[in-house]
C-alpha cells in the first residue's frame, strides 16, 4: 500500500527482516521510505531463535548440516515475525508493500565470488501474502564487488539528519562493519570481528549465549600479545577497503586463558580492529555511532571510547533503534530494489558501478 508522495517518488511501506551472524534472532521493522531520502521509522521487534534452530544454523555455517530444512524452519520463523510485527503497528499484509528479506549468511568468501544466504523469498511471500525482495547480495558480486556491507546507503540517509559531519556508523553484529559519511563520500568496509567469537567463547565456556552487557570480559585482563599476534598473522586488516569478512574467517588463540581473560582479549580484538580501520578514512569523524548488538557491550563500549578520540555513541543517544538498524535498512533497500535503485556502489562494496540487485517474489497483481 503506497502511503504517500514523497518529492517525485511514492513513499512506499516496507517490513525489512535481518538475521545476522550473532545467529541471535530474527530483527523486524516496519518503515515507510522512497528508497531516497524520506525514512519514517515505524514499529520493531526481535524474534529470538529457539536452542534447536541456533545450533541447526550453526551446523549450516560454511555449507555444512541440513540446509533445506533449516531454509524453511527460518522462513516460516520470519513468516512468524512478520505477522507478529503487524499485530503491534495495527496493520494487515494490505498495508503493505514489500518485505526485504535478508536470510541468514552461511558463507561469504568474497575472493572466490561466493555468498550464500539461505531462506526461501516464495515461500515467506506465500505464508504472509506480501510481495517479497530477497537475495540482495548477488548482484553485487556478480559486478565484482564484496556483497558487503550492504546498509550504507541507508546508513546515509539517517545521517543527513545530523549535524555533524564526518560521522561514523559503526555496526557490531557477528563481524564489525563501518560506515564513513561526509565530505560528499561514502566509504564502507568490514573491520573485523564483532560478537561472534565472543559469543562463541562465552556460551562454551558458561553455557550462555552471550556476554550480557559485557561483565564477563570486564573482569578479565586481556592478553594483548595473542590480539597483536592475530594483526600480524592476517594480512586481511592492512588490505584497503572495500573488504569483507565471513564469521570464522579470524582465529585467535585463546588456549590456557581464564574464562574471563578470554572474553577481555575478544572484545580488546574488535576494538583493536576498528582502530586499525581508521587508517583507511578520509579523516577522523566528529562522531561515532554505535548500533548492532556489540553496544549492550559497556566493556566493548568503553573500550572503543577509550580507543577513538571523537565522540562515542551509541543509536539510542541519537534517536534511532541500535537493534532495528540492519532489519530497517533491508526494507529500505527492498522498495530501493523495486525502484531499480542502486544498492550498492564502489566505495562500498567494490562492484565496478552501482548496482541494484534483489529477487523479486510477487503474489500481487501490479
Amino acid at each position: 500500500m503506497t502511503v504517500a508522495q514523497g518529492g517525485s517518488r511514492l513513499v512506499k511501506r516496507a517490513i525489512g527482516l535481518m538475521s545476522g551472524t550473532s545467529l541471535d534472532g530474527i530483527d523486524a521493522a516496519l518503515i515507510e521510505t522512497d528508497g531516497v531520502t524520506a525514512v519514517r521509522r515505524g514499529a520493531a521487534l526481535t524474534l529470538p531463535f529457539d536452542t534447536a534452530l541456533r545450533s541447526d544454523l550453526k551446523a549450516c555455517l560454511g555449507g555444512g548440516g541440513d540446509v533445506p530444512a533449516t531454509a524453511h524452519r527460518l522462513t516460516l520463523l520470519a513468516g512468524e515475525a512478520v505477522g507478529r510485527l503487524l499485530g503491534r503497528a495495527g496493520m494487515k499484509p494490505d498495508d503493505i508493500d514489500v518485505i526485504g528479506f535478508h536470510g541468514q549468511t552461511i558463507v561469504h568468501r568474497p575472493a572466490e565470488g561466493l555468498t550464500w544466504q539461505i531462506g526461501n523469498g516464495a515461500l515467506l511471500a506465500e505464508a504472509t501474502g506480501i510481495d517479497v525482495v530477497c537475495d540482495f547480495r548477488s548482484r553485487d558480486m556478480a559486478s565484482g564487488g564484496e556483497g558487503a556491507p550492504l546498509a550504507p546507503l541507508y546508513h546515509a540517509a539517517l545521517a543527513a539528519a545530523l549535524d555533524r559531519s564526518p560521522v561514523c556508523i559503526l555496526n557490531v553484529g557477528g563481524v564489525a562493519n563501518v560506515t564513513w559519511i561526509g565530505d560528499g563520500k561514502l566509504i564502507a568496509f568490514d573491520t573485523g570481528p564483532g560478537g561472534a567469537l565472543l559469543d562463541d567463547w562465552t556460551l562454551a565456556r558458561t553455557g550462555e549465549p552471550f556476554d550480557r552487557d559485557g561483565g564477563l570480559a570486564a573482569r578479565g585482563k586481556p592478553c594483548h600479545d595473542r590480539v597483536t599476534a592475530v594483526f600480524h598473522n592476517n594480512p586481511w586488516f592492512d588490505r584497503p577497503p572495500p573488504r569483507s569478512l565471513d564469521r570464522d574467517a579470524i582465529a585467535i588463540d585463546l588456549a590456557g586463558l581464564s574464562t574471563a581473560d578470554g572474553a577481555a582479549t575478544l572484545v580488546d580484538l574488535t576494538a583493536e580492529a576498528v582502530e586499525h580501520a581508521r587508517r583507511f578514512m578520509p579523516r577522523d569523524p566528529m562522531m561515532w555511532i554505535v548500533c548492532g548488538g556489540g553496544r549492550r557491550n559497556r566493556h566493548l563500549v568503553a573500550a572503543l571510547q577509550h580507543r577513538l578520540a571523537p565522540q562515542v555513541r551509541v543509536a539510542e543517544d541519537v534517536g534511532w533503534d541500535g537493534d532495528s538498524l540492519e532489519a530497517e535498512a533491508f526494507a529500505y533497500l527492498a522498495v530501493r530494489s523495486l525502484a531499480g535503485l542502486p544498492l550498492s556502489q564502489p566505495s562500498t562494496t567494490g562492484c565496478r558501478e552501482p548496482v541494484t540487485g534483489g529477487a523479486y517474489h510477487r503474489v500481487r497483481q501490479a
